[in-house]
This record gives C-alpha cells, structure tokens and sequence, in this order.
C-alpha cells in the first residue's frame, strides 16, 4: 500500500489551524532560543527501522498475530518502512537481519528502497539460532566456541552479511552474541574472550574501509551465569583492541536493572568509540517495550549527554551515529508501535536540544544542585510535540501520523492485500 501524498496534505489541511496555535505559543515561550535551527535539526534525524520488527513478535511461551497484512518477504518490509517514512519523515532507512532477509537481487532492492526514500542502515549478523543446513551447532556459543570449526562457520556468516551490506549500500555491521555460559565452570572466561577477539579480528578484516563494526552488549539472557560481551566495559575492550572502524552499540534493554545508561552514553563519546543505539524501552529487563512507554526521562537524559557530548566533538547529530530500533510487539499493530516509538524519541531528542547549556555548565561549575535539576526537567516538563510536528510537516509527512494511519485504514488494506499472513523472519 502506498500513502499518497494528497492524502497526507488533506489530513493536514485538517489540524494545521490547531497545529499552529501549538507551535506559536512554544515559539513565544521559548523566543529566547532559535527555534528554526532546532526544527531542522529534527528534519534532518532519522531513526532506522529494523525489519524484524514489522511484525509481531513474542514471548517465549507464545507469539500472537495480529489481525494480519503482515510482511512475507524483504519487499513487503521495505514497503512498510516506506509506510511508516511516508507518515513521519523521520524512518528513512530499513536494517536487515541476515538470514531472515537474503537479498536476492541487490541491484532491485535498491532502487525499490530509493523510491520509499530510503537507505540501507547497518546490518545484523545472526548466530545466536542454528540455521538450516549449517554444519554446525551454536548451543554452546558461536565467536568463543571451543570448536574452532564452529567459530569459523560463524566467521564465515559474518563476512557473508558484510558482503550483503556492501551490494545493497550499507555501511556497518552489528554483531550481537548469545555466547556465555548457564553454569560455573562450564567456560573459561579468558580463552572464550580470546577466542571472540580473534573470531572478531577475522571479521574486522573484511570490513570495507568506510564501514563500521558495531559490537552490542547484554548482560543477561540467553545465558546467565555470564555473557561473553557481557557489558559496555567489554564491548568498549573488544572496539578498542580492533581498532578504528570498531564501535560498542548500545541497546537501551540489554543493561542490569537501574544501570546509569546516560552515563555510559557520556563516556563512550568522550572516547570516541559509541556507535549508535537500539531503542526500546524497559521495565524489567529486555522487554523490548516502545521507546519512552516506561521511562521517558531516562531517554532524556540519555539525549542530554548525547546532545552535550556529541556538540563538544563537532559531531554531525544525524549521521555520525547509527540510530536504530529494536523492539517486539506481542499485543499492539507493530505499525503503530513503531510511529510511537519514533515519535518518542524525537520528543527527546526536541527537548534536549532545548536544555541551556550555558546555564547548566554554571549551575554544574558552581555545585547548584538545585538548580541543575531545575534547568532539565524544565526542558523534560515542557510539551514540545508541535516541534516535532513541525518538523514532519516540513518534510512533507503527516501532523499525526497514527490517526492518518488508522483514518486510512492501512492494517485493513495490508491484510486485504497479503492475507492472514505472519511476517517472516524471528
């Protein structure tokens, strides 16, 4: 299904009397700061869309489908991300996950995706699942198994995926490892970390010279008496001893439960190793949750630092970091989950792009803890909505885009279109 872009105009036509009187009194409010450059740079912010999350997805004692129109094959995907860019201006790439989405032919996917205005974001490795017809078994770990056929099978996967990436335009590869262990003793830490750098190394070998290598982290689960890139420390080790092109990546689910992630956030810019991020949200461990449905002013604060640190290096806000969602929606239209997660961040990134530096640099310098406090939830408190709008309704897409989305009826049209059908992949 296409959304066409008379239909957008038409829906905008309609709130555009109410959307402006928002945005004037933010204007009013906040005349003190340049508002035009900050609306640009939210024109300019775009979140990529992971195509294993345009269908349901689950727990582990069930997965529950929706009503269907779900996305049976890469195409299908690329035009759901083209849906959900169409509605929000702000979902401009698609990530594939190697192997639930082969590309069979690059050259076509690519000027499909182009036509949706969309790029190809990084791509994701998997040997964390046996695959059909692989040799070898990942039970006990892939890039630190024991058995240096396994490790070379998944090495192997690995360069297959960057070799994908470089047809379709890509630019970075995402490796997460299940690899640990259940049980003391069942694995002896320095060798399985020696063995994952030099699978690693293996990896960063094939890497084009402008590509980046993001190595993702996670405390707990599937295994959880240890994690073999059990935490940013680890991850940050690996990066560091690969080398330029190696960058930890942070998911906001795969921490210990009140882990200070704004902090790591600060710190790994200030090395220059942070890659980029997969949003979701949390409220017990990975629950992989729409962004900012639990904790919305951790995501604040995790946009502050970025803002803040991002500012002190001379950073490009929208390309020198890899934004990216990885969520699962076991009860909602997984359409809709994502607008709402896009929408989230984008409300965080609006308002950390308001905070006043210059005020919270003095208030910092001269321990005001107070007012310090005072000078961020100002920010977080404030209803900058209309910014983001705004934004949206300057790159041609919708005021809101969940009530064009459901006044269009696309679920409906999509289930129309492909059936009662489960998307692929997972």
């Amino acid at each position: 299904m296409n959304i066409e872009q008379i239909q957008i105009e038409k829906h905008n036509d309609s709130l555009v009397s109410s959307h402006q009187r928002k945005l004037n009194f933010l204007k009013e409010d906040w005349s003190h700061v340049d508002l035009e450059s900050v609306i640009q740079k939210l024109v300019d912010f775009q979140i990529a869309i992971p195509s294993w999350a345009l269908g349901t997805g689950g727990t582990r004692f069930g997965r529950f489908a929706i009503t269907g129109g779900e996305p049976r094959t890469i195409e299908e995907k690329i035009e759901d991300v083209g849906l959900l860019h169409a509605l929000n201006g702000a979902s401009g790439a698609i990530s594939l996950h190697i192997p639930w989405d082969i590309p069979q032919n690059a050259t076509s996917l690519k000027s499909l995706a182009s036509s949706y205005g969309l790029k190809f974001d990084a791509m994701n490795s998997n040997t964390f699942q046996d695959q059909a017809g692989s040799a070898h078994s990942y039970k006990f770990g892939s890039l630190q198994n024991v058995n240096k056929a396994v490790r070379e099978q998944a090495i192997e996967h690995n360069i297959e995926v960057i070799k994908h990436g470089i047809d379709l335009g890509s630019d970075a590869l995402t490796v997460w490892l299940a690899d640990g262990s259940c049980f003391p003793g069942q694995l002896n830490f320095r060798k399985a970390f020696e063995n994952t750098l030099e699978s690693l190394h293996e990896i960063y070998a094939a890497l084009p010279e402008h590509w980046k290598i993001f190595v993702e982290y996670k405390a707990f689960e599937p295994n959880f008496y240890s994690t073999t890139v059990g935490d940013w420390g680890q991850s940050l080790l690996y990066a560091s001893k690969l080398g330029k092109k190696a960058y930890t990546l942070v998911d906001l689910g795969h921490h210990l439960p009140n882990a200070n992630i704004e902090q790591i956030v600060a710190l790994l810019l200030m090395e220059g190793k942070l890659g980029g991020f997969h949003f979701n949200d949390s409220k017990y461990g990975d629950d992989d949750l729409t962004a900012g449905s639990i904790k919305p002013y951790q995501l604040f604060l995790i946009f502050n630092e970025l803002v803040e640190g991002m500012d002190a290096k001379g950073m490009n806000h929208a390309k020198d970091l890899g934004w990216m969602i990885d969520a699962s929606h076991n009860v909602k239209d997984p359409l809709e989950d994502l607008l709402q997660s896009v929408e989230a961040i984008m409300i965080a990134y609006a308002q950390a792009l308001l905070v006043d530096r210059k005020a919270l640099n003095e208030a910092q310098d001269n321990n005001d803890v107070a007012k310090a406090q005072e000078i961020l939830q100002h920010t977080f408190r404030s209803d900058l909505r209309a910014l983001v709008a705004e934004a949206r309704l300057r790159a041609g897409a919708a005021l809101s885009p969940i009530t064009l989305y459901r006044d269009l009826s696309v679920r409906k049209n999509l289930v129309d279109q492909r059936g009662n059908t489960v998307a692929t992949g997972l």
